[in-house]
C-alpha cells in the first residue's frame, strides 16, 4: 500500500515527507494505522547518527494507532483495536525468557537496526529500501508494521494522541523510579534534566513518596513545571561540579538516588558525585555511541555507591502502561501537561520546537 512517511536521509537535516510503499504484514505481523506519535530525543540522536541507525530510515517510536490488519499467526489483537506501541524484543534470549525484555540480548538489533531480524524492511521509496522497523514500528508515518509483542491494547475510547508518549519517554522516566530504583517512602532523589524523561521521573518520585525531590535543569520553564509536578527543590546547573555540591548541601550529605536523563557525560558525573553514601545513580539519557563516563573512583568505592544503567524504565509495557493510564485517570500522574500537539505535516517545526526547548513533548497527530 502507499503511505506517507517522514524519511531521515542525512544527519542534522529536515525529515522528508514522502509517499512511499509499505509491504503487506507477514503472518506474525500487524498493520497499524498510526493516529499519533511522540517525538523523542532518541529519534533525534539517531537522525544525527550519534547512535548509528542505517539511513535512510523512518524514525518514530512512541506510536499509537488502530489495528487495520493482522497476520494469519497473530493472536491477542484484532482489526479495530486501539493500541500503543513500545520497544521490540526477541522473545527468546535469557532476558526475555526471564520476563525482562527491556534487557533483551538483541535489544539493538530489534530496535536500532530498523530492519526485521532477517535483514528485510517493509518500506521502499522509489525502489530503494528504507529502514522501516525502528523500535519495531517506525511511527513517523500514516501506517506501520509492528509485532504483537510490542503492542499494548487500550480502551476503545482512549485518547491516542495523549497516550502515545507512554511507549518510551514517559515509561522510561516513571519506570526508572518505580520499577528500577524503587526508593522507599521518605527517600531523597535528584533528577538531572527535566525533559519528558526527567519530568516523568519527578512524577514517579512523587508516587513513590520521596520526601525531597531535586529537579536540575537550565530552563526556568521546565524547573517550574517540575515544581508543579511535586519537585521540592530546584537547581539551575550553571556549573556542573558546583551542581553536585549544591545537591549535597541542599540535602545534607547528598541524594539517596539520582536519575541522569540528559545523556551528557559531564552531567552523569555530577549526578554520581551528588550521591550520599550508599546512594544509587541511574543513567537513563541516550548518550552517543562509545561515550565514556568519569567518576571519582575513591568516592565510588569508599561510599559504597552504585552506578547502573536503566533502559525503558524496566517496563513491561503490557503491564506498566495500563498502570500509568489508571494513575492518570485518578489524577495522580498528570503527564499530559507536558504534551504539545502538532499536525504530521509540521514534523520539522515540531522537532525544531523540541530542540529549542520551546516544548517538552511534541506529539504528531496524523
Amino acid at each position: 500500500m502507499r503511505i506517507t512517511a517522514a524519511i531521515a536521509r542525512r544527519p542534522h537535516a529536515p525529515l522528508e515527507l514522502a509517499d512511499i510503499e509499505l509491504a503487506e504484514p507477514r503472518d506474525d505481523e500487524v498493520l497499524v494505522r498510526v493516529v499519533a506519535c511522540g517525538i523523542c530525543h532518541t529519534d533525534l540522536v539517531c537522525r544525527d547518527q550519534a547512535l548509528p541507525v542505517p539511513l535512510p530510515v523512518v524514525l518514530g517510536h512512541e506510536s499509537a494507532g488502530i489495528v487495520e490488519r493482522v497476520g494469519a499467526a497473530v493472536t491477542g489483537v484484532a482489526a479495530g483495536d486501539k493500541v500503543l506501541l513500545s520497544y521490540d524484543s526477541c522473545a527468546a534470549c535469557p532476558s526475555c525468557r526471564a520476563a525482562q525484555p527491556f534487557y533483551c540480548h538483541d535489544f539493538f538489533a530489534c530496535n536500532f537496526a530498523a530492519r526485521r531480524r532477517d535483514g528485510s524492511t517493509p518500506l521502499r521509496a522509489e525502489g530503494v529500501a528504507v529502514g522501516g522497523r525502528f523500535f519495531g514500528q517506525s511511527g513517523f508515518a500514516t501506517h506501520c508494521i509492528a509485532h504483537p509483542r510490542n503492542l499494548v491494547r487500550v480502551a476503545a475510547d482512549a485518547d491516542l494522541a495523549m497516550l502515545a508518549p507512554l511507549g518510551c519517554g514517559v515509561q522510561t522516566g516513571a519506570g526508572t523510579v518505580l520499577n528500577a530504583l524503587r526508593p522507599p517512602p521518605g527517600a531523597r532523589i535528584a533528577v538531572f534534566g527535566c525533559g519528558t524523561v526527567g519530568l516523568s521521573a519527578v512524577l514517579g518520585a512523587v508516587l513513590a513518596g520521596c520526601a525531597r525531590i531535586v529537579a536540575v535543569d537550565p530552563l526556568p520553564a521546565r524547573r517550574a513545571l517540575a515544581q508543579s509536578f511535586g519537585a521540592t527543590d530546584l537547581i539551575d546547573p550553571a556549573s556542573l561540579p558546583a551542581t553536585a555540591d549544591a545537591v549535597r548541601d541542599l540535602l545534607g550529605d547528598g541524594a539517596d538516588y539520582a536519575v541522569e536523563c540528559t545523556g551528557i557525560p559531564a552531567v552523569a558525573t555530577a549526578a554520581v558525585h551528588a550521591l550520599a553514601p550508599r546512594g544509587t545513580a541511574a543513567l537513563v539519557g541516550a548518550m552517543p555511541a562509545g561515550a565514556e563516563y568519569r567518576f571519582d573512583a575513591i568516592k565510588l568505592m569508599t561510599q559504597g555507591l552504585t552506578v547502573r544503567g536503566v533502559i525503558e524504565g524496566e517496563s513491561r509495557p503490557a503491564e506498566f502502561l495500563p498502570r500509568l493510564i489508571a494513575l492518570h485517570a485518578a489524577g495522580r500522574f498528570p503527564f499530559d501537561r507536558m504534551l504539545t500537539r502538532f499536525a504530521f505535516a509540521e514534523i520539522n517545526a515540531a522537532i525544531d520546537a523540541a530542540e529549542r526547548g520551546a516544548v517538552v513533548k511534541p506529539v504528531l497527530v496524523m
